[in-house]
């Protein structure tokens, strides 16, 4: 054992277990619920963002990746969220080779709903993208894997031996992103690019990715969703319906 390290009294870690159980247990849970269209990708980068404590709340993320179409995304999101209470509710899908019309259509469907859409043109690897770069000119799918890969061994501070190489199952992709590129630059360029586009034809928005502003309420960040938040730990919320943006 280092000698820097004290030995507690197994009866006081225990004693201090009990109390930190029982602080947890008085914590607000914060509901948010993410329906995605990819079953890998997006439900384990998600899944990192639950149990994170915020101060009098914890959130308590539930994610359901469908391998569905944009629309029946949006219509299980939904659906779902009739059936039980949420504080916030998603969609998460991509542009990828569906329809101009059908991913516009979903996208104004869950505005309509009361569901928050994290949608991402042409795929959700952009976001992976913003942590190393400012992308502001389209690009294919297919080619986000190679230039994801490029840009974490051209990190600095990626130090391995071996080169990485992007791939959508890896349960890691969270930390790779968050440790050799940078979650603050992501949202910044993210929400950089999405603002240079002000009409609703949405699929014509490329590159442009809103998946910063789920990131950004999932990691406390969002202003009006905190104060949601804060009435609801007040017992003073008068509006029981899902939080949206």
């Amino acid at each position: 054992m280092p000698a820097n390290r004290i030995k507690l009294d197994p009866a006081l870690e225990r004693r201090y277990a009990r109390k930190e159980q029982r602080r947890k247990s008085r914590q607000i849970v914060c509901k948010i619920l993410i329906v995605s269209e990819g079953t890998k990708t997006e439900p384990n980068y998600f899944k990192n963002f639950d149990s994170r404590e915020m101060g009098k709340y914890i959130v308590n993320v539930e994610v359901k990746g469908e391998a569905d179409n944009t629309i029946n995304v949006v219509n299980t999101a939904i659906e779902l969220s009739k059936k039980e209470e949420y504080d916030s509710v998603w969609a998460v899908f991509d542009k990828d080779s569906f329809s101009d019309d059908r991913f516009n259509a979903a996208i104004i469907k869950a505005e309509k709903n009361g569901i928050g859409c994290a949608w991402s043109n042409e795929a959700f690897e952009l976001w992976f993208l913003y942590h190393f770069q400012n992308r502001v000119t389209a690009m294919s799918r297919k080619e986000y894997a190679d230039a994801i890969s490029d840009a974490v061994n051209k990190s600095s501070n990626y130090k391995e031996k071996k080169k990485f190489k992007y791939d959508k199952p890896d349960k890691n992709l969270y930390k790779i992103m968050t440790t050799y590129g940078s979650m603050d630059n992501a949202i910044k360029y993210a929400e950089a690019q999405s603002k240079k586009y002000t009409d609703k034809r949405y699929s014509t928005h490329n590159p442009c990715t809103m998946v910063y502003k789920l990131v950004r309420l999932l990691i406390g960040q969002d202003s009006d969703f905190n104060k949601y938040m804060a009435q609801k730990v007040e017992g003073k919320l008068t509006n029981p319906l899902p939080y949206t943006i």
